[in-house]
């Protein structure tokens, strides 16, 4: 089994190899004004350790490491095989992608590997090679960091004949494949697997990439494929490195809104630690943050690495203000709230020259320690010193969980018809939204979870069930769970193909319902929601479900109260064995959401962390039965303290006074109870 890290790391990506080396003694002494302990390092040297093919230098990455290793940094070893030196492209040209519009790239940017290409994997797997047998006996190395936020497809004759590959492993024979993919439709019929192109423009799919395919089954199978491509790139760095060095966890960093191109569940297995990058935009609502913080937490259901954020701006958003006082320290410990480990930044010292010479840094370009956003980075570093044992390796405890996953993702964005606005993540994001104003913890889990241990699971949209979950979902209702869904469940398996007798398919019987058709609303149209015995209306959008109820013990909570379908079920409830399951059919409005939820909530008995309706954030982390509540005001004014958290018995642990009662603009507080108050 492998270590886990010493400690809470506070650091952040270092770039030493920009600056000169008489330059290093004096970040690092800026660094440890600010109590940072960490420094990752190496993520994009690849130029610089090998400039020309088999001939490695790693003079000036050994004089970093001993003058890391001197200061008492945990490093963060990276692989620098994110962005391939200019040499490659020119001797070898497959290494580059091809794109969705069929264009051969060439050297620039990053991210621009192909992960079929032979030379690309035998050269990064070289590299890696070199690496991890020159530092593995490094003692300050507490994490090995592979590639850089992986993503992006490539549809080059590699990967053409790769995917071929692989659909003979998914499928076996090309009846199974056809048949999967329906391919009698359109005279697509394959009767040779050489025959198999890849989806982008010039084939079966148009528009933007991942919106528009004339074969849904085809486009979801490469996209599965690409991330099972990224995967064994990944998983070769990661081998090589244990052939040195089986100790160490070694990751990757998992980035986006979330990112649609790479399935986290699929890749979470291989993650010694889930590591994330966060960049909220500017105007995102504090919740936004939360769920992915929540996501990457459920991934392995363990605490994680904020592997990067900004302690300022970022260089890559249409409008970039700065962070309001003491937003960032806000902002940071929320990720430590929700089961960060860590907070680390990009980047420690902001650079001259590319890019990303105006994203954020610790060190700016003033060069100055005597700034408003070090003196922040500063206090955040002494809060993290002071606090940190009591949160490391803290659990998250929930009872609600709230599934996502890719497959659903993709084939939901694939679907042509009824409606183009179909968008996963902020369908799914309106019910998260909802259990974070009650304060009530909930897990964000993929299909293949246990859902045994929760007391509720909410499945939006959740429009692909591949064999065996609908089985899975109804033998936890039997058996006492609870379970809300929404319109688009249940039409089609994992291949892409409807389920025919009725939506919602295989989710049918546990809820109770068939849908005979489904409206969608054109933009500025809404369709007026009632519930029984109230005179108040709400709002349904983007789909309006058609709903006949099938079951002895399915009743409707509210009805349609316009449009042609006036007095029929809009949100349905259902006994079945010895649990409930919900259905709402259409997009309600947050109020009438909201509507909703409160009667989830009665009929499961979940209870939020606090009585009492406030917006702040309120979260809980607990480690060896102490309670750590994290209260935030992520707002730019003060809020009130609820009652019940004023209590005799909590310390507000970043203070060690009592919880004060009014919380300044984006003020916290950790306040503490348990066997050790």
């Amino acid at each position: 089994m492998k270590q886990g890290l010493p400690t809470v790391l506070y650091g952040g990506d270092y770039n030493p190899d920009q600056w000169p080396e008489t330059d290093w003694d004096d970040d690092i002494k800026v660094f440890k004004q600010a109590d940072i302990n960490s420094a990752t390092i190496n993520v994009f040297s690849w130029a610089l350790l090998e400039p020309r093919e088999g001939e490695y230098d790693f003079e000036k990455q050994d004089h970093i490491v001993a003058k890391l290793s001197q200061a008492d940094f945990k490093i963060v070893m990276a692989t620098s095989t994110a962005a391939m030196p200019a040499w490659m492209f020119k001797k070898y040209p497959d290494v580059a992608r091809v794109d969705y519009q069929g264009r051969r790239h060439v050297f620039g940017q990053r991210h621009n590997f192909c992960p079929s290409s032979p030379n690309y994997r035998r050269l990064a797997g070289r590299l890696v090679d070199q690496l991890a047998r020159r530092y593995a006996g490094n003692s300050h190395i507490v994490a090995w960091h592979v590639n850089n936020e992986y993503g992006g497809n490539c549809y080059c004759e590699n990967c053409r004949r790769a995917f071929q590959e692989w659909l003979k492993q998914r499928y076996q024979t090309l009846d199974n494949l056809n048949q999967a993919w329906d391919n009698n439709v359109w005279s697509h019929t394959i009767y040779d697997w050489d025959e198999i192109q890849v989806p982008n423009e010039l084939g079966d799919a148009w528009g933007a990439e991942g919106t528009h395919t004339i074969v849904a089954g085809l486009s979801v199978d490469y996209l599965r494929f690409q991330s099972d491509a990224m995967l064994s790139l990944y998983n070769l760095e990661k081998q090589t490195i244990e052939k040195y060095d089986k100790q160490t966890p070694i990751l990757t960093n998992f980035h986006g809104t979330p990112n649609k191109w790479i399935d986290y569940h699929a890749w979470a297995k291989d993650q010694d630690i889930i590591a994330y990058d966060s960049y909220p935009a500017y105007d995102d609502p504090a919740y936004v943050a939360a769920f992915r913080y929540d996501l990457m937490r459920g991934l392995k259901h363990q605490p994680f690495m904020l592997m990067e954020s900004t302690p300022s701006q970022v260089n890559w958003q249409p409008y970039s203000p700065l962070k309001r006082p003491n937003q960032m320290r806000a902002t940071e410990l929320q990720a430590v709230a929700h089961g960060a480990d860590t907070v680390q930044y990009f980047q420690l010292k902001q650079a001259v020259g590319g890019s990303e010479k105006f994203h954020g840094a610790v060190i700016s370009h003033s060069q100055r320690t005597d700034t408003r956003a070090f003196q922040e980075v500063a206090r955040l570093g002494h809060d993290l010193k002071k606090t940190g044992a009591d949160f490391k390796d803290a659990a998250t405890p929930a009872k609600a969980a709230i599934v996502f996953d890719w497959s659903n993702f993709w084939a939901f964005e694939y679907v042509a018809g009824i409606t183009q606005d179909l968008q996963y993540v902020p369908l799914i994001l309106d019910y998260y939204r909802q259990f974070y104003q009650h304060q009530i913890p909930v897990d964000v889990i993929g299909v293949d979870d246990d859902f045994s241990q929760y007391d509720l699971i909410v499945a939006p949209v959740l429009y692909m069930v591949k064999k065996g979950l609908g089985e899975k979902i109804s033998d936890y209702v039997q058996n006492g769970g609870h379970l809300l869904t929404t319109y688009a469940s249940g039409m089609v398996d994992e291949s892409d193909n409807v389920y025919l007798g009725g939506y919602p398919g295989p989710l049918s019987r546990v809820l109770g319902i068939w849908v005979e058709e489904t409206d969608a609303t054109v933009p500025g149209q809404t369709v007026k929601v009632a519930f029984d015995q109230s005179a108040q209306q709400y709002e349904g959008r983007l789909l309006c479900d058609q709903i006949h109820l099938t079951g002895s013990k399915t009743r409707a909570l509210a009805h349609y109260a316009s449009e042609f379908y006036a007095g029929t079920p809009a949100v349905v409830e259902n006994i079945f064995g010895k649990g409930l399951a919900w259905y709402v059919g259409t997009r309600l409005d947050d109020q009438g959401l909201g509507k909703v939820i409160e009667r989830v909530i009665d009929q499961t008995g979940l209870a939020g962390l606090t009585s009492q309706t406030t917006d702040l954030e309120i979260t809980r982390r607990v480690k060896n039965g102490q309670e750590l509540y994290f209260v935030l005001n992520l707002r730019n004014e003060s809020r009130l303290l609820p009652t019940d958290l004023q209590q005799a018995g909590f310390v507000d642990i970043l203070t060690g006074a009592a919880p004060k009662a009014k919380l300044e603009p984006w003020d916290v507080e950790i306040l503490k109870r348990g066997m050790d108050q």
